[in-house]
């Protein structure tokens, strides 16, 4: 069975939010005992687009695509995304061929697009980080999960954009051709790792440093210092507000409660402690704030997706090194290996 899988495009698009899936099919396709995939990157008039760095792809009219089995739509500039949100042909042509299709999603900010559509009321979806009150307030019947690097609401696939729809992508393609087809693509694309879909997207301080109104930006910063003692209370003692306040600040730039706040930011700082220290896990665990090394590994998980020894395996420094004998006969010198 071939699946059609169509990727819509316009001007301002973010080159990354439609290659980076268009590749993750090309390879599936490619592999031997692989799903087979029919391709097409579609816009509305089928001329060519030029993306936001100045890619520019030729593409098919909506018009002529007339059924999918897959239909994701690619994020891009504020601009183009704004365009792209006033073009009714657009958005009549969604309306009219999503319900005939087997998946339906986005990339990035693309989710504006499938919103303004209608088609995400009553979903929960994923988006850039930067636009996640933006999208929960320009359409108030879905639901953001700020934290996730992509979401699967049943048939409505989203994603948190540029190189998320790459794993979204690669999750696709194991719900169509198995984790074997997918861990080859991933291999062939040199990836370093799959990602799955609830894995932390973004470091929560550095995301309240990137957005400059955010009041909660200094007392996040603050708070990274002092990880070892911090609660609730001390947190909202240290915004100066009530505990009550604390909770509606977070839930509006930040889209958690403070208590898992404060475990995301913990589980960043062990995450940094493990990739460029020989710290054990358990003098990690003590300089994060979590009570012990199996309280750690749990809120690692939750956060990343994988454990705190094999974050480490995969990106960080060894916690010992053990040396090797000489060999008598060649005379060689001790070498230090992982």
């Amino acid at each position: 069975m071939v699946r059609t899988v169509v990727i819509v495009t316009f001007d301002g698009a973010q080159s990354l939010d439609v290659t980076g899936p268009l590749e993750v099919f090309a390879h599936a396709a490619r592999e031997a005992d692989g799903p087979a995939y029919r391709l097409i990157v579609a816009a509305r008039r089928g001329a060519t687009v030029t993306t936001s760095s100045g890619l520019q792809l030729a593409t098919t009219p909506l018009a002529r695509v007339r059924a999918a089995d897959t239909i994701l739509v690619s994020g891009g500039s504020e601009r183009g995304i704004r365009d792209a949100i006033g073009d009714a042909h657009l958005l009549r042509w969604l309306v009219r061929r999503a319900p005939g299709a087997r998946r339906v999603g986005s990339v990035c900010s693309g989710a504006f697009i499938l919103a303004a559509a209608g088609l995400l009321d009553g979903r929960t979806v994923a988006t850039h980080w930067s636009a996640v009150s933006r999208l929960a307030s320009y359409r108030p019947a879905l639901r953001v999960d700020g934290n996730a690097i992509f979401v699967r609401d049943g048939r409505v696939w989203t994603s948190a954009g540029v190189t998320t729809g790459i794993d979204m992508a690669l999750a696709m393609v194991e719900e169509d051709g198995g984790k074997r087809i997918a861990d080859r693509v991933a291999a062939q694309l040199v990836l370093h790792t799959r990602r799955p879909g609830f894995q932390s997207q973004f470091s929560e301080l550095l995301a309240a440093q990137a957005r400059r109104d955010d009041p909660l930006s200094a007392v996040l910063a603050w708070a990274n210092e002092h990880l070892a003692a911090l609660d609730v209370e001390t947190l909202a003692r240290r915004a100066a507000v009530s505990v009550r306040t604390l909770h509606r600040l977070c839930a509006a730039t930040q889209g958690t409660t403070p208590a898992k706040l404060i475990e995301r930011l913990r589980a960043d700082r062990a995450r940094v402690l493990l990739g460029t220290t020989r710290l054990t896990l358990k003098e990690v665990a003590a300089r994060c704030g979590f009570r012990d090394g199996p309280q750690l590994t749990r809120s690692f998980a939750r956060c990343f997706g994988l454990s705190p020894r094999g974050y480490r395996l995969l990106n960080g420094r060894p916690s010992r090194l053990r040396r090797l004998k000489p060999h008598r006969r060649l005379g060689a010198a001790p070498v230090a290996v992982p």
